[in-house]
């Protein structure tokens, strides 16, 4: 039996504006479970991101109870546990390409062959010849490809991708997915992607989405998106 990564019961997320209180979340139940492959679909502002923000414990619940039984307490999730890939490349620029893919085996003390791990991963997404190169060098596809390959090095127990395809032309963005699936077939990864695309979101086994703040996991036909 797949082991459950994260367990939301009940949260949700409100944000001050002014005197009021923003619900960006409301009332979230889900498991997350070892092999996933979810997509979360919903229009902007409907909560993906702060779900997603959410689940990688980069922002905590004002209501309900959120665990991660296999991977531990918020404070202590490392990129080896949970690797977060954002809309926009979020590269460090004074970095190298094969700096910015080590940074999350630097980060976790790893003790391993941190240059064929990053070798490995530049690899999965052809980017070989890139790996001297600085951010500033790279097209807006490559970038998000070297974010990619930096949140697999650290084969991750869960890779939350939001929107990664979002900024990409469609043949661009469907490539860098292929590749990343090849990648976790047959691993134990759970998978979660953000998507407008409905061509995404039906190449996973689940699709949630959000309206509203109000998550729905029972998604069994994608209404526009």
């Amino acid at each position: 039996m797949n082991k459950t990564l994260i367990h939301a019961d009940a949260i949700g997320r409100s944000y001050a504006q002014g005197e009021a209180q923003v619900a960006a979340i409301v009332s979230a139940t889900f498991l997350l479970k070892e092999q996933d492959r979810i997509a979360i679909i919903g229009r902007s502002g409907s909560g993906k991101s702060t779900l997603m923000h959410l689940m990688a414990g980069l922002d905590v619940p004002t209501s309900g109870t959120l665990m991660w039984p296999e991977l531990g307490a918020p404070d202590t999730l490392l990129p080896e546990q949970i690797a977060l890939v954002f809309q926009a490349p979020s590269l460090l620029e004074p970095l190298t390409v094969s700096e910015n893919v080590a940074l999350p085996l630097l980060l976790a003390n790893f003790t391993g062959d941190i240059a064929a791990a990053v070798r490995a991963a530049l690899a999965t997404f052809h980017l070989q010849e890139l790996a001297h190169k600085l951010p500033e060098e790279l097209s807006g596809g490559q970038m998000q490809r070297v974010a990619m390959a930096r949140a697999i090095v650290g084969n991750p127990r869960v890779i939350l991708a939001d929107e990664p395809t979002g900024q990409l032309d469609q043949p661009t963005g469907h490539a860098l997915l292929d590749a990343l699936l090849v990648h976790l077939a047959g691993t134990s990864t759970a998978l979660v992607i953000s998507t407008h695309d409905p061509l995404v979101a039906k190449r996973m086994n689940t699709i949630w989405q959000m309206d509203q703040g109000v998550l729905k996991t029972n998604v069994t036909s994608i209404e526009a998106v």
